[in-house]
């Protein structure tokens, strides 16, 4: 079960409230989100239904606040997603409404033509920039992280990777599964085994098999 503070209307009327306010939100466009929302929250709740973190349980369920900064940026995230698949310059308008809110109010930078997993974590992620990279199940980044491309190329992600604090992947660059990269690491146009703990700058990075992975 999917509990919602405050419920499904209330969370609707505060993005009307949020989004009129700062882009004078057109009546279609709130039509567009009411017709999008549950589809929205589903793909919230099978997000959040991965997280051990003890803000997103209550009371036994799944458990969304709108007022927690983390939770609301990656619903944020999903709105913009999904708005974004629909055809049309209308949508498309919209969607840079939602990424642009979830900008200015969470300062963590996922626009809505990035396609991120179907489940993914972020803590504190204040001044993170998430580009057009490939990014497994379980992808996870902290405060001032930066994916990015270096000539046009993209790193691709495995599974459960996690970005620490102030950390870089950029380029071509191919990352195994179960790695985490460590605080303050640039990795740039370097492949990562899975398993691993990552330390360092390209291209003296040190690498470390996990022991518990």
């Amino acid at each position: 079960m999917f509990k919602v503070e405050g419920g499904e209307v209330k969370l609707f009327e505060l993005i009307k409230k949020q989004l009129d306010s700062f882009f004078c939100l057109e009546a279609y466009e709130k039509v567009i989100i009411e017709s999008l929302l549950a589809g929205v929250l589903n793909r919230t709740f099978v997000c959040f239904s991965h997280s051990k973190n003890k803000y997103y349980c209550k009371d036994s369920h799944v458990y969304f606040n709108p007022y927690h900064s983390g939770q609301y940026s990656i619903f944020l995230y999903y709105l913009s997603n999904t708005i974004s698949r629909e055809k049309d310059v209308k949508y498309k308008l919209l969607a840079d409404k939602v990424y642009y809110l979830n900008k200015m109010m969470n300062s963590c930078d996922l626009f809505h033509e990035v396609v991120l997993p179907e489940y993914f974590f972020l803590d504190h992620p204040v001044g993170a920039v998430i580009g057009r990279a490939e990014y497994g199940k379980g992808f996870e980044f902290g405060q001032n992280v930066t994916v990015g491309n270096n000539k046009g190329l993209y790193p691709k992600f495995g599974e459960n990777v996690r970005l620490c604090a102030n950390s870089m992947v950029l380029g071509n660059c191919k990352i195994g599964s179960n790695v985490i990269i460590g605080p303050g690491v640039c990795v740039k146009d370097t492949d990562i085994p899975d398993n691993v703990l990552v330390f360092g700058t390209s291209p003296n990075l040190i690498i470390k098999k996990r022991k518990n992975a």
